[in-house]
């Protein structure tokens, strides 16, 4: 068994398609963790990738949406309490700007001036064109 105290980086995958393609980005796949918090409901996939020991999760079937993405994130950091670098990869998983987003962009993004370096976006729901 894994433990939660090694893993430093969090990658939350939005679909169950995305959570088997992250798995394969991994240079060797760990034991499952020896422990995870009495609550946490998250399905976990440990392993590294490169000099990372990294703990994959992906959102709950059906439930989309920055709501699902908090809960997975925080049960996580419950679990796995030394997670410094959070990605969250999927459709939408990070914007540059509200005005320019396409297919296909990587958004990298850091604390700066006081902000947290990401901003909801979700208006795609609601304004088409």
């Amino acid at each position: 068994m894994s433990n939660p105290q090694d893993y430093t980086v969090g990658w939350i995958c939005a679909l169950r398609t995305e959570y088997v393609a992250a798995q394969e980005f991994l240079d060797d796949e760990h034991e499952p963790p020896e422990f995870v918090s009495p609550s946490d409901t998250n399905d976990y996939t440990l392993g590294r990738l490169g000099r990372h020991n990294v703990v994959i999760a992906v959102l709950p079937d059906g439930e989309y949406g920055t709501a699902s993405a908090v809960s997975v994130a925080t049960n996580m950091l419950h679990s796995f309490p030394n997670v410094r670098i959070g990605l969250m990869v999927g459709i939408g998983g990070g914007v540059p700007t509200k005005h320019d987003i396409r297919l296909g962009d990587i958004v990298v993004s850091a604390p700066r001036d006081g902000e947290g370096g990401v901003f909801q976006y979700d208006f795609g729901k609601t304004i088409q064109e």
